[in-house]
């Protein structure tokens, strides 16, 4: 097996930032003798391939220089390899946007992941798999159904230009046609499916998503669960009123609110819906998500 790191950078992220940052911060990481190789992503989906080839290689340590969506492709690489071969490690160096899952571990960022591979600090993390019809997809955030995941494709498909000012116009689109959807599921080893409209569905691993939200305040990426989050349909004035507490958590206190520590869903959609993972906008038809427990290692 290779020493060291295998860096894979994706100069994209943050807007472009993280090119402009990047080398600094890896040569930050050399100076404290920390052996690495540096590869840079050309397109979207290149750091799937990168890091499953480096697997292949004989590569354990990965180092992620971007966003969450740069890590969401690592690990996409990864797995299912990493299940029966040998559990690999990442560490995050947050250049991108959002930078969600590590602030479960950390706020201190890039001087936190610096001493953590510095000292060797490795945490076993849990891993979410999601089945759907095409295939599967690995995730270490989360995954959204309903209001968040349609507000992601309105704001990609006519705002994205608009940086943080498109979200906003994208949630106040959403709000102004508000529907409120059924995802039918059942939660572990229930006999009755739940197929009431919600105003969305969250499984998570980890609390935050989108930077500061914390959508799943209770998560643990370290606990051997998925945290199930759950938003019974609301009226708009009601859902603008508590979209704040979307930021402290404490939407999960609202009476239309439930959550739950689970281990295994299954889904009984009649057609691809609109989801987000980690921060991406996919089109799926979702069959069943399952809890790896410490399928990965964090340098944190």
């Amino acid at each position: 097996m290779k020493t060291g790191y295998l860096a894979i950078v994706n100069p994209a992220a943050g807007g472009g930032q993280c090119g402009q940052l990047a080398q600094a911060a890896l040569d930050r990481v050399r100076r404290e003798g920390v052996e690495l190789e540096i590869v840079q992503t050309t397109r979207a989906g290149e750091a799937v391939e990168l890091s499953r080839e480096g697997y292949g290689q004989g590569w354990r340590n990965f180092l992620s220089v971007g966003g969450d969506g740069t890590s969401h492709e690592i690990v996409n690489g990864l797995f299912p390899l990493a299940e029966t071969q040998g559990r690999p490690a990442l560490g995050f160096l947050p250049l991108g946007t959002g930078n969600s899952f590590l602030r479960d571990f950390t706020t201190r960022g890039i001087q936190h992941t610096i001493e953590s591979l510095k000292q060797g600090a490795r945490r076993a993390c849990d891993v979410i798999r999601l089945r759907h019809s095409e295939g599967e997809v690995y995730f270490l955030n989360l995954l959204s159904m309903g209001f968040p995941a349609d507000v992601g494709e309105l704001t990609n498909r006519r705002f994205k230009r608009l940086g943080e000012l498109g979200y906003i116009l994208g949630v106040l689109t959403r709000v102004a046609g508000l529907q409120h959807g059924s995802f039918p599921h059942r939660l572990d080893d229930a006999s009755e499916w739940d197929r009431r409209p919600c105003l969305f569905l969250t499984f998570s691993n980890s609390k935050y998503t989108g930077g500061k939200m914390m959508i799943a305040p209770k998560a643990d990426p370290t606990d051997g669960f998925i945290e199930y989050v759950r938003w019974g349909p609301i009226g708009r004035l009601g859902l603008l009123w508590n979209l704040p507490r979307l930021f402290t958590g404490t939407h999960i206190e609202h009476p239309r609110a439930f959550r739950a520590e689970v281990k295994h869903i299954e889904l009984d959609l009649s057609a691809p819906v609109n989801v987000m993972v980690d921060g991406e906008i996919l089109r799926l038809d979702c069959k069943s998500l399952e809890i790896l427990p410490g399928a990965l290692d964090i340098v944190a």
